[in-house]
């Protein structure tokens, strides 16, 4: 049995930008007649088809995830508390009005409120590497260590993995697991260190979901893990934890601050220093309650505006 819901948003909504944008990695598209995006969320089957701009179908043989009814669950998995009418300041199209032109287009763009662990793990494996080489390493530890789950949709077996727990990824060998991170063995080690961290109680997950903690304490806090520098702790915060006022920086980040927005500190390399220096003058260009969700549609404006790129 497959109960079947469909959830509108007053503010529309685009579930493939939403989804391949760079901010998750364990979606992917099927072919049911209609398409779908499937996925597994805390062991439970996920398929969602766009309808129109401004609802969505989801599908699950579950009622509920995480003790919550799949509607309003989603509701805030999406953000769609979020008027994304309100991310930008009020000034941003009279000082910039052609990047309005362009950006306003991704405002249908959502940011996930996704699993701190698998936020945490997913970006360890992003460092420095493209989307399609991030996606193919995460699938790879679903596969090979999470929950394998079969499902029957519409007809169709399908097989899904759900993401592993931290006490699976503690007790990876690294030489096994660095098969599944391109062959890093650096990084497989920084992620058993950080799940068996957290298997342990070393690390306490829950206390970082108090958002009474500064944002350059957070940030702190996660880097002092290996394998999780400025630009990863600030993904973890923004795509883990709801953080929307922490503003990731890499190479697309840096460079659509100095093409867009004049920065000279952009012209600089990118190093802790200018990190902070770039995280400091985003937050007098945005509102600084929501400077990483207007920074992700940024991002994933000059990604497809900018660098026509295809790969998310």
């Amino acid at each position: 049995m497959f109960y079947s819901f469909t959830i509108q948003s007053i503010n529309p909504v685009s579930i493939k930008d939403t989804l391949f944008s760079g901010q998750s990695f364990l979606w992917n598209l099927y072919d049911f007649e209609d398409y779908y995006y499937t996925s597994v969320i805390d062991s439970i089957p996920l398929f969602i088809r766009q309808i129109s701009m401004n609802e969505f179908e989801v599908c699950s043989p579950h009622y509920e995830i995480d003790g919550l009814p799949l509607p309003i669950f989603l509701y805030n998995y999406f953000s769609l508390d979020i008027d994304t009418n309100n991310v930008f300041p009020e000034h941003f199209l009279r000082l910039y009005p052609e990047l309005w032109g362009l950006v306003t287009k991704y405002f249908p763009l959502r940011i996930l409120r996704q699993d701190l662990f698998e936020t945490m793990i997913t970006f360890m494996c992003a460092q420095g590497i493209g989307m399609h080489l991030i996606r193919k390493q995460v699938s790879m530890i679903a596969e090979t260590y999470g929950e394998r789950i079969t499902v029957t949709f519409k007809g169709k077996d399908i097989v899904l993995h759900g993401f592993p727990t931290p006490e699976r990824l503690a007790a990876a060998d690294p030489f096994t697991l660095s098969r599944c991170t391109n062959n890093n063995r650096i990084r497989a080690s920084n992620i058993i260190a950080a799940s068996r961290s957290i298997a342990e109680g070393s690390i306490d997950l829950d206390s970082l979901r108090n958002r009474e903690i500064p944002l350059d304490e957070l940030r702190n806090t996660l880097a002092q893990n290996s394998g999780i520098g400025y630009k990863i702790a600030d993904c973890i915060a923004l795509f883990g934890l709801g953080r929307f006022d922490a503003f990731p920086i890499d190479t697309h980040v840096k460079q659509y601050l100095g093409t867009w927005f004049n920065s000279t500190t952009a012209l600089r390399s990118l190093n802790p220093a200018t990190y902070l220096i770039m995280d400091a003058e985003a937050r007098t260009l945005l509102k600084p309650e929501f400077a990483g969700y207007a920074g992700h549609m940024l991002f994933h404006c000059w990604r497809k505006e900018i660098k026509k790129l295809r790969s998310f």
